[in-house]
């Protein structure tokens, strides 16, 4: 059941990847991309790029969050990377259930501040909001 959970998780990151215009160059549970190498010792999810920024993508789970410290210096780790070539920052972009977006931010908010511009937060849901349409009260005909 976890893993299904997990498999999702990453799937609504890898949207939000998608929404911030990046292309995915590789993905843990998918199909046609490759899995992404450990970083550092640190498993990642997703490393995606656009033009000649890169990123990491990993999700947070509620055992990572009983152990700060090591969660911490993950973030940290992660957030403080850079590329090869030109030395420029690697974002790190962070999944968290709405249930622990707080303890989350408090986490993040420890980190130092050039760490912290590297870091995007983002809250990510097990279901989709959907609203029903506004249906009006009087309708009227479009044609008579």
């Amino acid at each position: 059941m976890t893993e299904l959970l997990k498999r999702r998780s990453v799937d609504l990151l890898v949207e939000q990847f998608w929404r911030k215009g990046y292309l995915t160059l590789s993905r843990k549970f998918g199909t046609y991309l490759p899995e992404p190498d450990s970083v550092g010792g640190f498993d990642v999810d997703i490393i995606a790029r656009q033009k000649n920024r890169y990123a990491i993508g990993v999700t947070i789970i509620e055992e990572e969050l009983k152990d700060p410290n090591s969660l911490m210096a993950k973030l940290k780790y992660l957030a403080s990377r850079q590329t090869r070539a030109g030395n420029s920052p690697v974002l790190l972009f962070i999944g968290v259930k709405s249930d622990y977006i707080e303890q989350t931010k408090l986490i993040v908010d420890q980190l130092d501040e050039e760490i912290r511009k590297n870091i995007r937060l983002f809250q990510i849901a097990d279901h989709q909001n959907l609203t029903p349409l506004r249906v009006e009260s009087t309708s009227h005909p479009l044609f008579s």
